[in-house]
């Protein structure tokens, strides 16, 4: 688990829900009650705790957890499956073609009935219990036919009391122990997140004075607008469609995208008292953003996508993002970095694809990246999506001693790859991996993933590390006494 603690000014909390006032713009506030300003200091501390209360994570050598285990409390209600967890609620060793499947599409006319993806897993485990969340997003067949609501994703919270068997809500929620979809696309026009949304990161921050009660989710996440860039690929051996947000339904064969459009999307964040009611904190970009692509002809001009942020050290820390590069053809990872997590100075891209390595995985390039520091040894892990010539998606892990440009990938291939079965749940791609690191004297590890299937059917599977062997991800088959 992480917890962060800041000035107190950016965390000031009443009982009341108010707005947030901009010389341009207000922003209605759910749930969080004080007005929240930026940070006047540039420092932003980060107390991370583990798993087991007391101890730190990301955060080595950090001193003074201000945060305990226990988020909320009202405890989450027991995961009940239901029909929309058909496979699910089953163990995947019952049906080669669900193996590795945690959690399936929503029941026909909900939230997250035709699409899910973007997991971003989190883990709580005091003395009593253990606790899992999983923010995710969702969209619903209804939408594709509903010209009122242009938005195709919402954000969602799904709750477990071991990682694998979800309770999930078929609606918004309403109530501090309901789970469902939390979080919408923005209403304002001139927002950067009108058409689509997707979570990328969720940490928790909270000042000296605030402790366990208090404790804020800061959500870090892609805002799509209505707004298309101009695209023109001339490499001619890029034979896979580009799209943004990201659509997978039909073939991988769709033809070069040598020319065309493709919708801007720019990181966002969003702060929560509970991890289910969320309020826009704006940043300083004109649309609310927190910062824009770059200028043209640089590597990340199209879009920023994905944004992960993670923790160094006091007033220092790392996002990592995606664009795709114009000029190399390929997609791309950078980083930026920030002492207040909402003001933030580009450092460049540091992972791109191999191209020099014909039939790689990650020929095409690298995206969705996941970086998490090693509790054991401090390192940094990466998990990231890699692009073949042909557009399949695999899973790929690189290693970095600082976080910064030094990355090294695993030369092995990917960690895991799309399922070989003919009917397989995943048997198109899988991408956007979300690492756990669990606990034990095993460095052991969790990935969590969205999964491809036949028709672009989509889903969330599971696979585990085989200790420390980073280079050995097997798909979820079932608890084994």
């Amino acid at each position: 688990m992480e917890a962060a603690s800041t000035a107190t000014s950016a965390i000031n909390f009443l009982s009341t829900t108010k707005k947030l006032t901009n010389p341009t713009k207000l922003l209605t506030f759910v749930n969080i009650s004080k007005s929240i300003t930026k940070p006047r200091n540039n420092s932003l501390s980060l107390s991370c705790c583990s798993t087991k209360p007391d101890t730190n994570t990301d955060n080595v050598g950090n001193q003074d957890p201000t945060f305990d285990i226990g988020l909320n409390s009202e405890q989450p209600k027991s995961p009940k499956p239901n029909s929309s967890d058909q496979l699910s609620s089953l163990s995947p060793s019952s049906a080669s073609s669900s193996g590795g499947l945690v959690f399936d599409l929503g029941i026909e006319n909900s939230w997250d009935s035709a699409e899910i993806g973007s997991p971003v897993v989190k883990r709580f485990l005091s003395d009593e219990e253990e606790r899992w969340y999983m923010w995710y997003h969702g969209r619903s067949s209804r939408s594709k036919n509903d010209s009122e609501n242009p938005c195709l994703d919402s954000v969602g919270l799904a709750v477990s009391s071991n990682g694998v068997h979800w309770e999930r809500g078929v609606g918004p929620v309403q109530a501090s122990r309901d789970v469902g979809f939390v979080m919408s696309c923005g209403k304002d026009w001139w927002a950067f997140d009108t058409l689509s949304i997707r979570p990328s990161k969720v940490v928790i921050m909270s000042s000296s004075k605030v402790r366990v009660s208090s404790a804020v989710y800061w959500m870090y996440y892609t805002g799509f607008s209505s707004e298309e860039i101009d695209i023109d690929i001339s490499d001619e051996s890029f034979k896979f469609s580009l799209e943004n947000p990201e659509r997978f339904f039909g073939d991988f064969e769709g033809g070069s995208t040598s020319s065309g459009k493709i919708h801007k999307s720019l990181p966002g964040l969003a702060i929560s008292q509970d991890g289910r009611y969320w309020a826009r904190i704006e940043g300083e970009h004109h649309s609310g953003a927190l910062f824009d692509v770059g200028a043209e002809k640089e590597w990340d001009s199209l879009f920023i996508a994905s944004p992960q942020v993670v923790f160094h050290g006091n007033g220092d820390l790392r996002m990592y993002y995606h664009s795709f590069d114009v000029g190399n053809g390929e997609f791309c990872i950078g980083m930026a970095r920030s002492r207040d997590g909402i003001r933030w100075v580009k450092l460049g891209k540091i992972i791109g694809g191999e191209k020099n390595t014909s039939g790689a995985f990650d020929e095409f390039g690298a995206l969705n990246a996941n970086v998490v520091r090693n509790r054991k040894d401090g390192k940094y892990l990466m998990a990231y999506e890699g692009v073949s010539c042909n557009g399949e998606r695999s899973i790929g892990l690189a290693m970095s001693q600082d976080g910064l440009k030094n990355w090294t990938k695993f030369r092995d291939g990917p960690v895991l790859k799309a399922s070989e079965a003919q009917n397989g749940w995943d048997n198109r791609g899988v991408g956007s991996p979300c690492l756990v690191q669990m606990d034990g004297e095993e460095d052991e590890w969790r990935l969590y993933y969205r999964g491809v299937g036949n028709e672009g059917r989509t889903g969330i599977g599971m696979a585990a590390s085989h200790g420390s062997d980073f280079g050995r991800f097997t798909r979820w088959t079932g608890f084994h006494m």
